[in-house]
C-alpha cells in the first residue's frame, strides 16, 4: 500500500482546446496507487483515475464535499468560488436537493420532449433557411438549453446576454481575485433577487414560484439559499449541455464511420448520447475535491483524513478494467454505466433533462443536417472549467 508523499505533479493535464484526453491519465491509471498532483492554487491532492476508485470516492459518504470549506481546496483560481449544492453534504444537501428534484424526474422531464423537439426543429429550420455557413453554437447549441431552463425556472430568455456573463465568470479559471469573484456573485444574486421579487408579486407555473412557496410558506430554505439555488439551476441548467452539443458533433465528425452509422439508424440516438457522454472528457481537469472523514484506502493508497482527492471522470470513463475497447467510440455500446453525470449524492440533478436535450439535439442534426461538416476553424473556450467550442462554423 502506498503511503509516502512524493513531489506532486503539475495539474491539470488536458489542453483547453480540443477534446483529447491526455496520455498522462493512462500513465496514472497504470501506476501504483494514486498520483499526487498540485493545481495552480490550494493544497496538493490525490488524483483518482480508475473507474472503481472513482465510484468509491463519489458514492461513499465518508468522502465529504462540505469539508472543503475548512481547507485550502485545490483550485485553478486565486479566489474561491461558492459551490452551492456541490459544496454540501447531507442532510443540508438532501434538504435543498429534495426541493427541486421533483421537477427533474424522468417521468416529468419526458413530458417536455415534444416541446424540446419542436424547439430544436425550429432552430435548425431557421439556421437552414438563413443558409450556410452558420455558427452551430450561436444558432443552435446555446439557445436550445437556454430556452428550456429559462422556461422551467421562470427566467426571461431575453436576459441571456446578462446572465451569460455571470455564468461564464462562475465557471472561469481566469485569475480572478476573491474580491472580483465576490463582485460577480453579488451581481448575479441581485439579478436573481429581482426576479424572485417579481415572482412573489406575480406567481407563475414555474420552478421559481414553487421554490418561493417552499421558502415563504413551508420555511424549508433561507432567502439566500433560495437565491443561490436559482442561480445554480440557471447556470447548471444550460452551460454543460450547450458545450456538449457541439462537442458531440465534433467527435462524430472525427469518427465518420460512427456518424454515418447514426445517420443510417437514428434509433441509435439514445445509446449514442450515453456513449458520447462516456467518451468526451469535457473537463480540462478534475475539480471539486472530496475530503475523507477518516483514514481510508483508495486505489492502493492510504489517504489520511483531511487529504483531498480529485476524481478525473474523463479518465475513469476510459478505464479498460470497466469498458471494453475504451478508446473506441462505439455508438452501440451496451451496459454503458459511465460517470458522465457523476455518481452518488451529487449525481447530476438535471441528468434526465440534459439527456433529453442532447437526444433531441442529436436527433435534429442527424435528420436535418446529415451532410453537416466544418466550414472554418473552431474557436475553443479558454480559461473555463468545461471544454467546448465558443463558435463552430458549419455548412451542410
Amino acid at each position: 500500500m502506498t503511503t509516502a508523499h512524493v513531489e506532486p505533479t503539475a495539474y491539470p493535464f488536458n489542453e483547453p482546446s480540443g477534446l483529447a484526453l491526455s496520455e498522462s491519465y493512462e500513465a496514472a491509471r497504470r501506476g501504483d496507487g494514486l498520483l499526487r498532483v498540485r493545481l495552480e492554487h490550494g493544497e496538493p491532492a490525490w488524483l483518482v483515475t480508475r473507474y472503481a476508485d472513482a465510484r468509491l470516492v463519489l458514492g461513499d459518504r465518508r468522502f465529504s464535499r462540505a469539508a472543503a470549506a475548512a481547507h485550502d481546496e485545490p483550485r485553478r483560481t486565486p479566489g474561491r468560488r461558492e459551490p452551492g449544492l456541490l459544496g454540501m453534504d447531507p442532510p443540508d444537501h438532501t434538504r435543498l436537493r429534495t426541493l427541486v428534484s421533483k421537477a427533474f424526474t424522468v417521468h416529468r422531464v419526458e413530458k417536455l420532449r415534444p416541446t424540446v423537439r419542436a424547439l430544436a426543429e425550429r432552430l435548425l429550420d431557421d439556421m437552414v433557411a438563413a443558409g450556410p455557413p452558420a455558427d452551430l453554437v450561436a444558432r443552435f447549441a446555446l439557445p436550445l438549453p437556454v430556452a428550456v431552463i429559462c422556461r422551467l425556472l421562470g427566467v426571461p430568455v431575453e436576459d441571456e446576454g446578462r446572465f451569460r456573463v455571470w455564468t461564464d465568470a462562475s465557471l472561469s479559471t481566469s485569475p480572478l481575485t476573491s474580491e472580483e469573484m465576490a463582485a460577480t456573485r453579488d451581481e448575479f444574486r441581485a439579478y436573481m433577487s429581482g426576479l424572485i421579487a417579481a415572482h412573489r408579486a406575480r406567481p407563475a407555473d414555474d420552478l421559481m414560484t414553487a421554490l418561493i412557496e417552499a421558502r415563504d410558506v413551508e420555511d424549508r430554505l433561507s432567502e439566500l439559499e433560495l437565491i443561490d439555488l436559482c442561480d445554480g439551476l440557471l447556470t447548471a441548467g444550460h452551460e454543460t449541455t450547450a458545450s456538449q452539443i457541439p462537442n458531440f458533433l465534433w467527435t462524430l465528425l472525427d469518427h465518420p464511420e460512427e456518424f454515418a452509422r447514426l445517420c443510417a439508424d437514428p434509433g441509435l440516438v439514445p445509446a449514442a448520447v450515453e456513449e458520447l457522454m462516456r467518451f468526451v472528457p469535457i473537463g480540462v481537469g478534475a475539480s471539486f475535491a472530496r475530503y475523507p472523514t477518516e483514514d481510508l484506502e483508495v486505489g492502493g493508497t492510504l489517504v489520511r483524513a483531511g487529504e483531498p482527492l480529485l476524481v478525473a471522470v474523463g479518465a475513469a470513463n476510459r478505464d479498460a478494467l470497466r469498458f471494453s475497447a475504451p478508446e473506441a467510440l462505439d455508438l452501440g455500446r451496451e451496459g454503458n454505466q459511465h460517470l458522465g453525470f457523476g455518481h452518488g449524492v451529487h449525481h447530476c440533478l438535471g441528468a434526465p433533462l440534459a439527456r433529453l436535450e442532447l437526444q433531441e439535439a442529436l436527433r435534429g442534426i442527424v435528420l436535418r443536417l446529415p451532410g453537416v461538416r466544418l466550414a472554418g476553424d473552431v474557436q475553443w473556450k479558454t480559461e473555463m472549467l468545461v471544454r467546448g467550442p465558443r463558435s463552430m462554423p458549419v455548412r451542410w
